[in-house]
């Protein structure tokens, strides 16, 4: 009976160990499912944000890119309606009470995570249960309509003023003005074939071996070759000894023309001296006397006389010379 009664207690503590393992294990599963290690001690932390859209629980917490911990849970607090998250740090890693708990896009397709940005400016060290302060990065999606915003205002305002300036040109733009619009385009129409047709011409002008044009452009041809042959014929030419010779003769009618202003020589003193003039000036009125003698008395000086008359003795004139 004993016996019996010692195998019976013997069955039901294996089952009690059991079940109590078999409760153990499913807990540490749930834990692991919720990202949550049982064998390490960890620190929890709590953050409040106005929008944690995207943010799942068991996302990675990060501290510059290394896995520290992740999110334990998320609630919404009233009456605020902001949502208090509540995540866990694993490693022993310590940072500043003002360090931020900021939410960030973690790939291209929209995947939330929560990053701790350490302050390293404070040495109060933040301890398991502290609130830290809180932030959303602009991801993707808020960043391109941050900058397609403007860009789609500024096309819908081009839009209107392009619609306001057509309505405008269709006010300007009368029956009237437009068939003078049309004409005028026929006329710009007719200027470019008139102009094209002058372009041919000038080109079989300029094709035409026995035109004028071809004939003007051999002539200047030629008057080009002959200024060329000008030019060598006066870069051989003897220039140096031409310019030797005119400074040679210049200087020696420098030289003459300061003997002249010095007086010196026949020409200087014809030219300075007074007594060659004053010689002059009397041969001068003497001839100016005997040309007035000869006026009045022509007989003195041509005999011809058919009664012989004695001649006049000369008297000098009164006038004064």
């Amino acid at each position: 009976m004993k016996k019996f009664l010692f195998v019976k207690l013997s069955n039901e503590i294996k089952t009690a160990l059991l079940f109590i393992f078999g409760i153990s294990l499913f807990l540490i599963g749930f834990s692991y499912l919720k990202s949550n290690d049982v064998f390490v001690s960890d620190r929890i932390y709590y953050g409040i944000y106005d929008n944690t859209e995207g943010l799942v629980n068991g996302i990675p917490v990060t501290i510059n890119g290394y896995q520290v911990g992740s999110v334990e849970s998320s609630e919404l607090l009233t009456p605020s309606a902001k949502i208090l998250v509540t995540f866990r740090v694993e490693n022993d890693f310590p940072f500043s009470a003002t360090s931020i708990a900021q939410i960030y896009e973690s790939g291209l397709i929209g995947g939330k995570a929560l990053a701790i940005l350490p302050d390293f400016t404070n040495t109060l060290v933040a301890k398991s249960g502290d609130t830290l302060q809180t932030d959303v990065a602009p991801g993707l999606t808020d960043l391109v309509n941050e900058k397609l915003t403007p860009l789609q205002d500024k096309i819908e305002s081009m839009i209107v003023h392009a619609d306001s300036t057509l309505i405008a040109f269709n006010k300007v733009l009368d029956t009237q003005r437009q068939e003078a619009l049309r004409v005028t385009i026929d006329q710009f129409s007719e200027t470019a074939k008139a102009l094209n047709t002058l372009t041919k011409s000038l080109n079989a002008s300029l094709n035409d071996t026995d035109g004028t044009l071809h004939k003007t452009f051999l002539s200047l041809e030629r008057t080009s070759l002959n200024a060329e042959a000008i030019t060598d014929s006066l870069q051989q030419a003897p220039l140096a000894a031409t310019i030797r010779s005119l400074e040679k003769t210049s200087s020696d009618l420098a030289s003459i023309t300061a003997k002249i202003s010095a007086g010196e020589g026949s020409l200087g003193k014809l030219v300075y001296s007074d007594s060659l003039i004053n010689t002059l000036n009397q041969t001068s009125n003497q001839a100016q006397l005997l040309l007035q003698d000869l006026r009045l008395n022509p007989k003195r000086y041509v005999h011809f006389s058919l009664f012989g008359k004695k001649n006049k003795s000369y008297q000098e004139s009164s006038k004064s010379e």
